[in-house]
């Protein structure tokens, strides 16, 4: 108890020598009051919780160990985790492709087995990202990429040998998980052909003539195996992929592409535009939504399978993701069909092992750490499934099954800019004038784990014991509860506060 005691001292002194230190960021000038009108009878239109069922993870092996596993789990109970999509399931590591000694294939699908069992048992399918090249069957086995795990991103040194190891996998799952099953995966054709992820020459042509021939071995084994492409940085190649396609009878049954909300914007968009990262994907997302509807292929999903925010000030570890998440799913909503976070662990080995903890990616930090991002997206996930359409920057509105509202309201402020507060009045009409709401918050000081996590020393591998103390000190805790006053509801907001509203109780007759 004595420990506890001084815990919550220290930390409190700690917060009050913050803003001590640096009033500036207490006293930050406020934006305009603004008053936001929501009718809760009026048209509402679908709500498919795009940005939530489908989350990014590092490698294939790694999805083996407990701990991602543990991530895993922790991510699917606060949202809609229905689909990971990782790197390298055909990497050495899994020594997928030997050849014996008289150079014939030899396939070994146990540790693959094994990566999708695991996701299975957790209530999670895979997005099957096909890559990358295993020594033995590379054009160039010392095709290294630089990440740590050394993947090698050569093409293969025999077409026919590709499409063996490509059929072989795809019966492989059919027989061992049902057809029924593998129709529901995503088959998704390697990753970021477009850079240095691929190192076949000409890297377009030559890619779009792998994913010929992946498309229509898996397509061979059964028609209902869903694939898709081109996976590329920077939402590139999509309507000359399209083309191809169309021209050549390749199967498509999605589009899938990566974009970044920190990108330049003449990477995104091609162009000279002034458009800040908040706003970027909502952009980009827009300009593929349009390259698909008008190709010879129109209507396709569109499976946006890399994202994060604004990585700028180490913003991606602050409160600053929920409301730049938020933005992007008001801005993205009806053009995109999945988007998938990267990342939601920092299981997670690109650079190496992680030295310490809040290393940019992940929903939790080394050692099953909440970060702000994983109660923004516990917020998020209580939003209804129909959207009421709202004029406001500012909120998401959307209907309950029993008539009550579910809100969210932000006061997104960036990186680089001077923190600010804002003021929201709601005012509510279809519902009691006195309707019961209750308030669940996301800011500085709530559900942020950093200043804790300063005030402990910022160890670098932090125990077992400490990273659950951090988790039960840093929780947003129990909702504010308060009332309409006259059909409206006046809301502060501190920089970079996500918050999320529900009122309820019908309009009395």
């Amino acid at each position: 108890m004595l420990v506890s005691v001084l815990w919550r001292a220290a930390t409190v002194a700690i917060a009050v020598a913050l803003a001590a230190s640096a009033p500036s960021l207490a006293q930050g000038p406020a934006s305009p009051a603004e008053q936001i009108e929501i009718d809760a009878r009026a048209a509402v239109t679908p709500f498919p919780h795009f940005w939530e069922s489908m989350f990014g993870s590092g490698r294939a092996i790694l999805s083996l160990r407990e701990s991602y596993r543990n991530d895993l789990r922790a991510v699917k109970a606060i949202t809609d985790f229905k689909y990971v999509r990782f790197h390298a399931i055909l990497h050495d590591e899994l020594g997928v492709y030997n050849e014996d000694e008289h150079g014939n294939p030899v396939y070994n699908f146990s540790y693959v087995d094994q990566v999708y069992d695991g996701l299975l048992k957790n209530g999670v399918r895979p997005v099957v990202e096909i890559s990358f090249m295993p020594k033995k069957l590379a054009f160039n086995p010392d095709a290294l990429h630089p990440f740590w795990y050394k993947q090698n991103v050569s093409p293969p040194k025999s077409m026919e040998r590709w499409d063996g190891l490509m059929t072989a996998l795809a019966k492989h799952l059919v027989e061992r998980y049902g057809i029924d099953e593998v129709a529901q995966w995503y088959f998704e054709v390697w990753n970021e052909p477009n850079i240095d992820f691929w190192g076949g020459i000409p890297r377009k042509e030559s890619y779009f003539d792998l994913y010929a021939h992946t498309a229509r071995d898996l397509k061979a084994v059964s028609p209902r195996i869903r694939v898709g492409g081109p996976a590329t940085a920077a939402a590139a190649w999509i309507p000359d992929f399209l083309k191809y396609a169309a021209e050549n009878k390749v199967p498509v049954d999605f589009v899938s592409t990566h974009g970044y909300a920190d990108e330049p914007v003449s990477r995104l968009l091609g162009t000279n535009e002034v458009i800040a990262p908040e706003d970027r994907m909502g952009a980009v997302i827009a300009k593929v939504r349009n390259q698909i509807d008008a190709s010879p292929l129109p209507h396709l999903p569109l499976l946006w399978t890399e994202w994060n925010v604004d990585a700028r000030k180490d913003a991606r570890e602050t409160p600053y993701v929920g409301p730049a998440v938020a933005n992007m799913i008001r801005e993205c909503d009806g053009k995109v069909d999945y988007m998938s976070f990267w990342t939601f662990s920092e299981v997670f080995e690109e650079g190496g092992p992680p030295m310490a903890p809040f290393q940019h990616f992940g929903l939790r930090a080394v050692g099953g750490i909440n970060k702000p991002a994983f109660y923004d997206y516990a917020l998020l996930h209580q939003l209804g499934t129909e959207r009421i359409a709202n004029a406001s920057r500012n909120a998401i509105v959307t209907r309950l099954p029993d008539g009550s509202l579910a809100i969210a309201l932000w006061n997104l402020v960036s990186p680089e800019d001077t923190p600010r507060s804002r003021q929201i009045t709601l005012h509510i009409r279809g519902l009691n004038s006195s309707a019961a709401a209750s308030i669940q918050r996301v800011d500085e000081k709530h559900g942020n784990v950093l200043p804790l996590y300063a005030v402990m020393g910022r160890p670098s591998s932090p125990t077992e014991a400490q990273a659950e103390r951090l988790n039960r000190e840093s929780a947003p805790g129990n909702p504010e509860l308060s009332a309409l006053k006259d059909g409206t509801l006046t809301l502060d907001l501190g920089s970079n506060a996500l918050l999320l509203v529900k009122i309820g109780g019908k309009e009395k007759r």
